[in-house]
């Protein structure tokens, strides 16, 4: 299964936990051999591998036993500031975003329930 911008949450953690129960196999380590190598208890490495939330140390713990951790510079590439940016920033490192004046957001009118007369 290829993951999308469409594939649910619950649909990726699956796929992610299968993928790695693969890998996993394919290297011919047990749940318990894994677990002990990446630092995790058995029953997290089960529960990545069944698609359950984990904490993200843990995912990492598990990726760098499989020695597939460089692979996060895929995941989240290190961002580049266009030409524009670079020109704009002179150096500088940007720390937040902020709004066009043209883009100011419009606060809603208070919600009622449509029934005041």
């Amino acid at each position: 299964m290829r993951i999308n911008q469409q594939t649910t949450d619950a649909m990726t953690l699956r796929e992610l936990g299968e993928r790695l129960s693969r890998v996993r196999l394919n290297l011919d380590l047990s749940q318990a051999e894994l677990a002990k190598e990446a630092g995790v208890s058995k029953r997290t490495l089960e529960r990545i591998e069944a698609g359950q939330s984990t904490q993200t140390v843990n995912l990492i713990r598990v990726l760098r036993a499989l020695h597939l951790s460089a692979q996060l510079d895929a995941l989240v590439p290190e961002p580049t500031a266009s030409p524009l940016q670079r020109l704009k920033l002179k150096g500088q490192v940007r720390e937040r975003a902020s709004r066009s004046t043209r883009e100011q957001r419009v606060e809603p009118a208070p919600w009622t329930w449509g029934d005041d007369s």
